[in-house]
């Protein structure tokens, strides 16, 4: 049995969860973990000399609760599996060449050192700040954002992740993510497959 940990990320609706679930959907044996899942409660999130909740930091979220999850898929995949009744029809080995991937997502994924060097892949979704700002008026947050916020706080502290995720990781591929779901899904499914292919025929060996 061969393991493959492969990271979503990209900036706040840049298409990052919608890739995550599709690539689960398709490679069998995978699960995903995402980061907006350990979000810290709002009474601790800080406030900005603006008045504005400091969501898009690392301090917001309980990483270590992610990295312990992390890494009980990492010890055993497939009780990580089973213990979540998540994909339990492909829950059992096939045999020493079998490939179990799992599929993190988020927005600050490469920005965590102890996280970031656990992917085998990395895929960052991007897009412009005029599309960003409109899909991310048109959704609805809890708690909701206040008026202000995106270009307050959301799209600076953006740029100051990205930017520090650059000075951590060079091997980002960066996708464009005004393609179509189509288009993402077969360049990174390919890229993921062919990983998948190598890990196995050097486990026959």
């Amino acid at each position: 049995m061969k393991t493959l940990i492969v990271g979503v990320g990209g900036m706040t609706n840049g298409g990052k969860s919608t890739l995550a679930k599709i690539l689960h959907q398709k490679i069998p044996g995978s699960c995903v973990i995402a980061q907006d899942s350990y979000f810290k409660d709002d009474s601790e999130v800080p406030v900005d000399g603006n008045g504005f909740k400091q969501y898009d930091m690392l301090s917001a979220l309980h990483m270590d609760a992610m990295m312990s999850d992390v890494d009980s898929w990492r010890t055993d995949p497939v009780s990580f599996l089973r213990q979540r009744s998540l994909n339990p029809e492909h829950t059992t080995p096939s045999g020493d060449t079998e490939v179990y991937v799992l599929i993190v997502e988020g927005f600050l994924i490469f920005n965590y050192r102890p996280l970031n060097v656990l992917f085998d892949k990395r895929y960052f979704l991007e897009i412009s700040y005029e599309v960003c700002k409109r899909r991310r008026s048109s959704r609805v947050y809890t708690p909701p954002d206040p008026p202000g916020y995106f270009d307050g706080h959301v799209w600076p502290m953006y740029l100051k992740n990205r930017q520090e995720m650059e000075s951590i990781e060079s091997e980002i591929v960066i996708l464009n993510g005004l393609e179509s779901r189509e288009e993402l899904l077969a360049a990174v499914y390919k890229d993921i497959s062919q990983e998948m292919k190598r890990l196995r025929a050097t486990a026959a060996i």
